[in-house]
């Protein structure tokens, strides 16, 4: 069971990052999504270690969360952001029909752009207003954007037979798969920043708001929650 568990952690790591970890046939794909919320903290750990450097050296905050923002997509390869902007293009067609067909193209059309622009740039600018508990910030923000794409696999059904996201909602069908990383997410939250508990609402509502528009989700849609749930929640944050 032991083994099983980590060669999950492993793929998990493997799928939703980029980092250089040995490939091996013993790694388990199936079910990888439970991880995503604690690969979300390993994450934000990452960046906020690069961040704390950054200020180590004296680079000013804008400038820092520039880059910080810059290595959070790098350490991603843009995974979740290219299915947010997949996924704008296809929301911005009128013929709900054509939409699937669309977020299928890999040409990135005006829509898919200017979101990009936009989640990056409301990353950099509430970031550059977050002065205290960066590390945590981090980590909450990857943490939550990866439990909405979880709960959409649990609780959506998934729009097309095949798909990047297909195999998530074949090893995930009940909510209950994602009781226990809200738990765990909800508990860490009230300890280090209470007002990143508002990260549940987000991710839901965001989840919520494309189930409603397309009547399901893809592999695009669970990247677009990811973004949107973390920019959302760093802006939130400002003012809290």
């Amino acid at each position: 069971m032991f083994i099983k568990v980590w060669n999950q952690c492993l793929a998990a790591i493997t799928f939703y990052t980029c980092l250089p970890l040995p490939t091996s046939k013993t790694l388990e794909f199936r079910g990888i999504a439970r991880f995503a919320p604690f690969v979300g903290l390993a994450i934000g750990a990452f960046v906020g270690g690069l961040d704390f450097g950054l200020a180590w050296l004296k680079v000013p905050n804008l400038t820092r969360s520039a880059i910080d923002v810059a290595a959070w997509v790098a350490i991603t390869g843009g995974l979740h952001l290219d299915g947010a902007m997949d996924t704008a293009d296809g929301l911005a067609v009128m013929d709900a029909n054509r939409r699937l067909k669309v977020m299928t193209d890999s040409a990135t059309g005006a829509f898919g752009a200017m979101t990009a622009v936009i989640v990056l740039l409301l990353k950099t600018a509430a970031l550059s207003e977050i002065r205290s508990d960066r590390v945590w910030v981090f980590m909450g923000a990857a943490a939550w954007g990866r439990w909405g794409q979880l709960a959409a696999i649990a609780k959506y059904p998934y729009l097309k037979p095949t798909g990047k996201g297909a195999f998530h909602k074949e090893a995930i069908q009940t909510i209950g798969e994602i009781i226990p990383s809200l738990a765990i997410l909800l508990g860490w939250s009230l300890m280090v920043r209470p007002g990143m508990v508002l990260g549940s609402v987000i991710a839901l509502s965001v989840a919520t708001l494309i189930n409603w528009k397309l009547g399901g989700q893809t592999g695009d849609t669970y990247g677009a929650i990811v973004e949107w749930t973390e920019a959302l929640l760093l802006c939130v944050l400002t003012v809290l």
